[in-house]
């Protein structure tokens, strides 16, 4: 009799407080994300939001890109990126909480973040240099793709998916071909579950904590992130420590500082490369290597002043430096 009784208990079924919205976009590229300030999901796991493309929408036409592969985005710290190729088209909103909840359903706000696909090339350098760079900057990996191992893999702007490792330059400084997102999982060294990182969204917009081998950004929908931060934890953090070293679209170079802060340029410049390293806690060691160089033609030599003017202007001429070695 005991175990007729538990039985429907085992296979009860819950009714949860759902909501439904259906959202029309424009064509163009849109985040939709969460209104701060509010309460975190619960143990079990709500109030949450999915956000999918609307039935009746005809496939290619609307993509759905969140840090969970089934469109979820929590109830407060996720977000969702929306390419819309021909507009007006749907996305479905759909909301979860506990039943009998007396909270309101979480509520979320729409930033369009670019226009349509066609309205201008998304690329930041000219199409006809754009062909050089990643040809180049392909033939440099795959030179290298035996001696390199795998622990770092990231979707380039031009180049798609491709791997690196720990203390080698992931991307190519200087290309201008931004990167959409990444994952790192160390081979060796430190175990891939001691490691967690985020992307750079926006100004005071980062990513929720991805976890070693966890994708983290975009893949395919022309939006760069705009910085990264990454740190241990575990055993790991207690004998090693992270340095960063990053450069960015508009020519900035970051590093090498500490990964536990976000690397982000002042100007939010898309992220073009970045260079992580593990090192042994309270070990001295030698300054990062060196940036592989974008194939870009050499820069015209400076002019040299006249002597006549370079004697007039003796003492306040700059101090000569030294040249710096070629990578």
């Amino acid at each position: 009799m005991s175990n007729a009784a538990e039985a429907p208990r085992q296979n009860r079924v819950i009714d949860l407080k759902a909501g439904a919205h259906m959202m029309v976009l424009d064509a163009g590229i849109f985040c939709i994300f969460h209104v701060a300030g509010q309460a975190p999901a619960g143990p079990a796991g709500l109030p949450g939001v999915r956000i999918s493309r609307a039935p009746g929408t005809p496939p290619g036409i609307v993509t759905v890109s969140t840090f969970e592969e089934d469109g979820w985005i929590g109830g407060s710290n996720g977000a969702a990126l929306v390419r819309v190729m021909r507009g007006p088209a749907a996305v479905l909103v759909t909301t979860y909480q506990e039943p009998g909840t007396t909270h309101a359903a979480p509520r979320l706000q729409v930033a369009q973040l670019a226009g349509p696909a066609t309205s201008a090339p998304v690329q930041s350098v000219p199409q006809s240099a754009a062909a050089p760079v990643a040809a180049s900057a392909a033939a440099e990996a795959t030179a290298d793709a035996e001696k390199i191992s795998k622990d770092i893999s990231a979707h380039i702007q031009r180049r798609g998916d491709v791997t690196s490792g720990i203390g080698h330059w992931m991307g190519v400084p200087g290309s201008q071909s931004w990167i959409e997102g990444f994952s790192v999982a160390p081979e060796e060294g430190v175990p891939a579950s001691d490691i967690e990182y985020q992307a750079v969204l926006g100004k005071g917009w980062l990513s929720p904590w991805a976890e070693g081998g966890q994708y983290c950004g975009s893949r395919g929908m022309a939006l760069p992130i705009l910085g990264l931060r990454v740190r241990l934890k575990g055993k790991s953090a207690e004998m090693h420590r992270v340095r960063l070293t990053a450069t960015f679209t508009d020519g900035t170079r970051l590093g090498p500082v500490d990964g536990s802060e976000a690397l982000e340029a002042e100007s939010l410049a898309p992220l073009e490369a970045f260079l992580l390293e593990i090192l042994p806690e309270g070990e001295e060691t030698a300054a990062p290597k060196a940036a592989p160089k974008a194939p870009h033609a050499k820069a015209p030599a400076k002019p040299r002043a006249p002597k006549a003017a370079a004697a007039s202007v003796k003492t306040a001429s700059p101090r000569k430096r030294k040249p710096t070695p070629a990578s």
